[in-house]
């Protein structure tokens, strides 16, 4: 009875917030303007990466747009207002998912969703407000961390596919599934990976294909080092850029950090060998990861930590008192460092200093010792 009244409140909330942001948001829209035009080229054949499209470059795969064509037969407005209701009903999801994921619930889940959105309710409303995908390719991901938890590996592994071709940052979980050794996962996610990129030779021919990719290279690596300086770059090499500029020593910081980051997911795949569902920490910790790793990892992006925060409101209590109070100040700041509220000028020094990633790198740091103590 209180799940039934939990869920109709939730749903509720969902529906008012749909209400009265959907003006603000469907007149805007950027990104999925950008979606939207590259599943109108797609389906003519046309060259998805134009430079002439400045900042609002297309710079997914190739399959992105062609499975977006559907997206691209309703005209935009419509388009826009179908996107922005799925993405809130794709919110009210992934939180739902996080939560249900965890191991062993010891926390309210009103006081989970609660905690959770407000860490993260931020970025939620830049992602509606952009017409993003993030919330999509978390769901997806979660979707397969639950077909984990159901033996369910060859649809977990179709799942992670289908993640790359959402946002490509989902090849990070490819050298997991390889760790697991879970082969009829690994099988469904190389034959559903090639199956999806060679999509657009339905549109582009084998050749016409193998040059979409290469244009799709070019444009994402073309486009990465004007962006490291950007006040929204969230990533590693964003915060080491601004704080030091285009140096040696900066390189050699993203490189030494990213491996830290990299080795720290390790030892907790190691570490959680025996325990009853380890992939949960470790599916939410390689999410944390994405935005830290990807040098255009903007600050929205880290709404894909929701299992995060979730997993550590949980278990806050068995985390050491000082790494707690740490944690706790890390997801206050990160949730209550608003725009609206700092104004512009502390707002602006606020995130040129890079504040927000090293919040995530405290949680980062917590998610690991949670692993340390075998408590997920």
């Amino acid at each position: 009875m209180k799940r039934s009244v939990g869920f109709t409140l939730g749903c509720a909330l969902l529906v008012v917030l749909a209400f009265s942001f959907a003006p603000k948001a469907i007149n805007k829209m950027p990104d999925f303007e950008v979606y939207w035009t590259a599943a109108v080229r797609a389906r003519a054949g046309e060259a998805l990466y134009r430079s002439e499209d400045g900042h609002y470059q297309f710079k997914y795969l190739p399959a992105f747009a062609v499975l977006a064509i559907p997206v691209g037969l309703v005209p935009l407005e419509t388009a826009k207002t179908l996107w922005f209701a799925g993405s809130i009903a794709l919110l009210g999801v992934a939180i739902a998912l996080s939560i249900a994921l965890l191991p062993h619930q010891v926390k309210p889940r009103w006081l989970l969703a609660a905690i959770v959105v407000l860490a993260m309710g931020k970025f939620y409303g830049h992602e509606l407000v952009l017409g993003q995908v993030n919330l999509l390719f978390t769901v997806v991901v979660l979707l397969a961390l639950h077909s984990v938890t159901a033996g369910r590996e060859p649809l977990a592994g179709l799942l992670f596919a289908v993640a790359v071709v959402v946002k490509p940052y989902a090849l990070l979980f490819g050298p997991w599934l390889v760790a697991r050794r879970r082969f009829p996962a690994i099988a469904a996610f190389l034959v559903a990976l090639l199956a999806v990129l060679a999509l657009p030779v339905l549109f582009y021919g084998a050749g016409g294909t193998v040059a979409l990719h290469l244009d799709w290279w070019h444009t994402v690596a073309e486009s990465t080092a004007p962006n490291l300086t950007n006040a929204d770059n969230v990533s590693i090499a964003g915060m080491y850029s601004k704080w030091f500029g285009d140096t040696t020593l900066v390189r050699l910081l993203v490189i030494a950090t990213s491996l830290l980051l990299l080795a720290a997911a390790a030892f907790a795949f190691v570490r959680g060998r025996g325990l009853r569902q380890p992939h949960v920490l470790e599916g939410a910790l390689l999410l944390t990861l994405v935005p830290l790793l990807s040098p255009q990892g903007w600050d929205y992006v880290f709404l894909v930590s929701t299992p995060a925060i979730a997993l550590l409101a949980n278990y806050e209590e068995r985390l050491p008192p000082p790494l707690r109070v740490l944690s706790a100040a890390a997801i206050l700041i990160v949730g209550l460092s608003l725009y609206d509220v700092m104004g512009r000028a502390n707002y602006a020094m606020f995130m040129s200093m890079s504040i927000i990633t090293i919040c995530f790198l405290i949680i980062v740091s917590a998610l690991t010792v949670l692993r340390l103590r075998g408590v997920a």
